[in-house]
């Protein structure tokens, strides 16, 4: 296939089931060489993050199935080995695939075995971290690995830091790698091949004057770069010299993002990750996306946004997703109380500490999944110094296509057990800003967790009977579905506004009166609310990994949804009410 072919099963399979468009379109022709120059069922390829990998699925047997991408038993949005072979590593979250690769090609030197290993890191990805901490340990762990640096100037936003600006200048030295392409050419031509070594020494210290990238040879690794990312020619010659190194290389690729779809290069931000559009109306997705709606996010962001005016103290920090989170309007009207670190997410949580504990009321927007990177921080760095730092947890609970390495079902069950963390989530969009005022005027530290998608603008008090059968406690997202249930029961709903502390009181009376106590939670029911309160029936996601699919498709397929658990509890005895059926 070639590169266009390969961009429009792309863009045809993401118009219709949604998906990381513009990094995928960007990373065409380095999946291309790697695919050529390497072998995939035996040398091993990490991708950092898999967003970039749609390319490498089609290429690696993965075409005929593409269509299914994301759909609930189709394949995955990111690369999974148990789906192929050829993915050396589930790649859902930035920042690991050097450490992963390192330990992939230590292995190999131990087996005495001779397979490639290489990692494709974003330039974004490589400040993480994790991964400066795999370049300093590259050396030590294996005689050869391959790192990519797969430069597109951006993460899901634009990238911040000082070393966006260092491959920034790097990329200014493509005059010089013309020249130097030329003069290998004649080279080789010449046969002068015994001057290799001699020609390695003084390109290092040609390079490293023109070009100042010391910074990685000083870590041990060769570097190759920068290279043009989209011309597949000059990449496969790269990647083959990178091959037959006996070092570590590094080769310096530089991309766009969005390459081969206008709108896609033009608003790459927005065009990261979309749901089903018209490939041929793309401005219809871009122009409605926000109308006649409002999500969690939004929400969040405009009432951040307010406070921040009257209270100077309030401080919005998020870890590249300013867009994601809500935070784009509020980065742009307070510019001094605005930081987006990157993707660092534990630097990020120590940060705001730091802020904290200078007076200020740092709230850290940040996605489920995103946090669990930074646990050791929230206890260590935030909530033994009871620190009031606000943590607004975006995608709490399953959200969809992304699958395994995003559904944040976890962060309650890991939080819960950290002493003096107050945890709490909203039914609906004005008590979110009533939590968020709350969580201002604590004076410690608050996590606030809400799911992906549409916030109800309000929401009706808990539900009453005169003669319940049982009691339903139910999280804010789930407060909907308890209410459904309730009538379909004659079953009061309580709703657990605060998980931490959790008021007992009222549960109590129920057990006093003999009822039976249901709970519905959109997280895992390991350490969840359920287990927490010692409910008779505990409703939410069971002890695994929850795939990838629509959140309707996932909710029957697990026994979530309301017809589901009508089922369950009939088979538990109690009586339906037909006036309340659905």
């Amino acid at each position: 296939m070639t590169a266009d072919e390969i961009r429009a099963r792309i863009i045809e399979t993401v118009s219709k089931n949604g998906g990381h468009l513009a990094s995928s379109l960007g990373a065409v022709e380095i999946a291309m060489a790697l695919a050529d120059v390497f072998d995939p069922k035996v040398d091993r390829v990490v991708w950092d993050v898999g967003h970039q990998a749609y390319a490498w699925k089609i290429l690696t047997g993965r075409d005929e199935t593409f269509s299914s991408l994301r759909c609930f038993g189709g394949i995955s949005g990111f690369p999974n080995p148990s789906e192929s072979l050829c993915d050396a590593a589930v790649a859902g979250h930035a920042g690991v695939a050097l450490s992963v690769a390192e330990g992939y090609a230590a292995a190999r030197d131990i087996r005495g075995t001779s397979e490639n290993v290489i990692a494709v890191v974003g330039d974004a990805s490589i400040v993480n971290g994790t991964s400066f901490e795999a370049l300093n340990n590259c050396v030590a762990a294996t005689n050869k690995v391959i790192l990519i640096l797969n430069d597109n100037g951006m993460s899901i936003s634009k990238p911040t830091g000082s070393f966006a600006r260092f491959l920034g200048n790097l990329i200014s030295g493509v005059k010089y790698n013309r020249m130097k392409a030329a003069a290998e050419k004649a080279g080789h031509a010449m046969r002068l091949t015994f001057l290799r070594r001699v020609y390695h020494d003084l390109e290092s210290r040609i390079k490293s004057l023109f070009l100042g990238n010391r910074y990685f040879e000083q870590f041990g690794l060769r570097y190759i770069g920068p290279v043009d990312g989209h011309d597949l020619n000059t990449l496969k010659s790269a990647f083959t010299v990178a091959k037959e190194d006996k070092r570590s290389v590094i080769v310096h690729v530089v991309t766009k993002k969005g390459k081969g779809f206008k709108s896609a290069e033009d608003h790459p931000t927005f065009w990261h990750g979309v749901g089903p559009f018209n490939p041929s109306k793309p401005s219809e997705i871009e122009n409605t996306v926000n109308q006649n709606r409002c999500s969690w996010s939004e929400v969040f962001g405009s009432a951040l946004l307010r406070r921040a005016e009257k209270d100077k103290r309030i401080i919005a920090l998020t870890a590249g997703m300013a867009d994601g989170t809500g935070l784009t309007e509020f980065s742009k009207r307070f510019k001094n109380r605005f930081f987006d670190v990157g993707i660092a997410e534990g630097h990020l949580v120590s940060f705001a500490a730091g802020l904290a504990s200078g007076g200020m009321r740092p709230v850290v927007a940040i996605y489920s999944t995103f946090l669990q990177r930074a646990i050791d921080q929230v206890m260590h760095d935030v909530s033994i110094s009871k620190l009031p730092v606000i943590f607004c947890v975006d995608r709490a609970g399953v959200v969809g296509a992304d699958g395994v390495t995003h559904q944040g079902i976890y962060d309650f069950s890991m939080m819960r057990s950290i002493p003096h963390l107050v945890i709490c989530q909203p039914r609906d969009a004005e008590d979110l800003e009533a939590l968020l005022d709350e969580a201002v005027e604590r004076g410690g530290p608050t996590l606030i967790r809400y799911p992906r998608g549409e916030a109800p603008k309000k929401v009706d008090v808990s539900l009453k009977k005169d003669t319940p059968q049982f009691c339903i406690v139910a999280t804010g997202d789930q407060y909907p579905k308890a209410c459904i249930l309730g009538e379909m029961f004659s079953a009061d709903v309580v709703y657990a506004r605060y998980l931490k502390p959790f008021d007992d009181n009222n549960i109590n009376g129920y057990r006093s009166k003999g009822l039976k106590i249901v709970t519905i939670e959109n997280s895992s029911i390991v350490g969840g609310l359920g287990e927490m309160i010692g409910a008779d029936f505990k409703f939410g996601w069971p002890d695994e990994f929850i795939p990838h699919g629509d959140i309707s498709s996932l909710e029957k397929a697990y026994g979530f949804d309301v017809l589901s658990i009508a089922a369950e509890l009939e088979k538990a005895g109690f009586k339906r009410n037909v006036k309340g059926d659905l």
